[in-house]
């Protein structure tokens, strides 16, 4: 399966990044959680940026509003993901094209549905 970068992950259990963070595990992928004021989320080291992700990293799900994607933008380009998911409330049009001219896949989409319904 592959590894997943979680950009937003919360400890706060009803929370949509958490929910996708423990659903991540279930269905065998290696989610990283990204949230620089955390240091654990579902047992898991916390990384403050993308630059901390040790080793390749497949998906970028993102759970930040477009008002904070600013700060992470370029170390999502930096890490070279395959596809980067914008979930409900991180759509951002204005970095996408900055995305696909570096190769990455845009989707918007919603990590959980596309993980239920087997096109994850």
């Amino acid at each position: 399966m592959s590894t997943v970068a979680v950009i937003g992950a919360s400890p706060d259990q009803e929370r949509y990044s958490h929910k996708a963070m423990k659903l991540l595990q279930e269905k065998g992928h290696t989610p990283i959680p990204v949230a620089p004021r955390h240091d654990r989320i579902c047992e898991t080291d916390v990384c403050a940026t993308c630059r901390e992700i040790p080793g390749d990293v497949d998906t970028v799900t993102m759970y930040v509003s477009p008002a904070r994607q600013d700060a992470v933008i370029d170390d999502v380009i930096a890490l070279a993901p395959r596809r980067v998911i914008f979930n409900p409330g991180a759509e951002n049009t204005d970095v996408y094209d900055r995305l696909e001219k570096n190769g990455i896949e845009v989707v918007e989409a919603c990590t959980l549905v596309l993980l239920n319904t087997g096109q994850f």
